[in-house]
């Protein structure tokens, strides 16, 4: 039997010395006995994985609108592919993968229903603004609840990496700084993927001198990103691509944004102009109507006012769900029935 101490021990013994170690975190905000089995990083993992905003993940849009086919990116699958990207280079370096696979799995939670293109609507119509990162860290720290603990009480260093893994922050553990790039490795590559599957873009179209550098498949570019990612960073107190690798990547990360990201096949303003419609309905709704939020939130409003229990709300829904109570609210009911 390998107990929690065992682990730590090995962590001690076996990881480089760079790598963050579970028995020397920083620990909790709210202090809790240790797991007999699971170091605390493994157990933040466990968290996450069974939080019901994880769940929700499998119906949030990643970058195309109610897509037709079977095989687009949730924001869900987007997910795991970063974990599975961070946890190889995380293997490779000799960090912790527990820490990396945490996190990983964590730095999404915060995402609106449909995409960046929900979370532009509520940036715009929120006081404060919003930032799914920030979201992100407020759903593990207070919007998941059980009937022991508000928040999941995770450890200072998944937290961090939650929060930093997008924007100027760096995070405070090298297992974080995967994440980070990590993050970026995976949304490319798939991302064209996904682009090219639904014909916004063909392949011939891409820019050949970044594909010479990275490669010219989906499979090429991820094993030769995380080659160049370990070799340049092994030993070293920063996590970073080689100078030709982070501009090739760079330069493809822009043309995507100018023909796929930003695209009128993508953004079609039909589609924005729905998404717009739907969440801003939504929003004015419950700020009006506040005594109609399910309880958690009605708790939210107590304690930070309407308008952040109603962004709390509204953000967490999936796609469906919005449309589904978007529906309820607003559509007439004899007008389903017909064509």
């Amino acid at each position: 039997m390998i107990l929690r101490d065992d682990l730590e021990r090995r962590e001690f013994n076996f990881l480089d010395e760079r790598a963050s170690k579970s028995k020397n975190s920083l620990g909790r905000d709210v202090f809790e006995d240790k797991c007999s089995f699971r170091t605390d990083y493994q157990r933040d993992r466990d968290r996450i994985i069974h939080s019901k905003a994880f769940r929700r993940l499998m119906h949030k849009t990643q970058v195309f609108l109610a897509p037709e086919g079977d095989h687009y990116r949730t924001r869900l699958t987007h997910t795991l592919e970063v974990a599975q990207v961070a946890r190889t280079i995380a293997k490779t370096l000799n960090y912790n993968e527990d820490l990396t696979d945490a996190i990983a799995l964590g730095h999404d939670l915060g995402h609106t229903p449909f995409g960046h293109n929900g979370e532009d609507v509520l940036n715009r119509i929120h006081p404060g603004g919003f930032r799914h990162n920030e979201q992100s860290l407020r759903i593990v720290e207070r919007l998941e609840c059980t009937s022991k603990r508000v928040g999941l009480n995770l450890t200072k260093e998944v937290k961090d990496g939650i929060l930093n893994h997008r924007g100027e922050g760096i995070p405070i553990t090298l297992e974080g700084q995967i994440v980070k790039i990590s993050d970026r490795i995976a949304y490319i590559n798939h991302d064209i993927d996904d682009a090219i599957r639904s014909n916004v873009i063909t392949i011939d179209v891409l820019p050949t001198e970044d594909f010479d550098v990275l490669g010219h498949s989906h499979s090429e570019r991820i094993n030769n990103l995380i080659s160049d990612l370990v070799t340049f960073s092994d030993g070293k107190d920063k996590i970073s691509l080689s100078p030709d690798f982070n501009k090739a990547l760079l330069h493809l990360r822009k043309y995507m944004f100018e023909h796929v990201y930003c695209s009128e096949l993508v953004k079609r303003e039909e589609d924005m102009n729905k998404v717009e419609v739907v969440i801003t309905a939504l929003y004015d709704y419950f700020i009006k109507h506040p005594e109609k939020l399910p309880e958690l939130y009605r708790e939210v409003a107590l304690e930070d006012g309407n308008a952040t229990a109603v962004k709390d709300y509204v953000s967490g829904m999936t796609d469906r769900y919005a449309i589904s109570l978007y529906s309820d609210l607003f559509v007439p009911r004899g007008w389903t029935e017909f064509k």
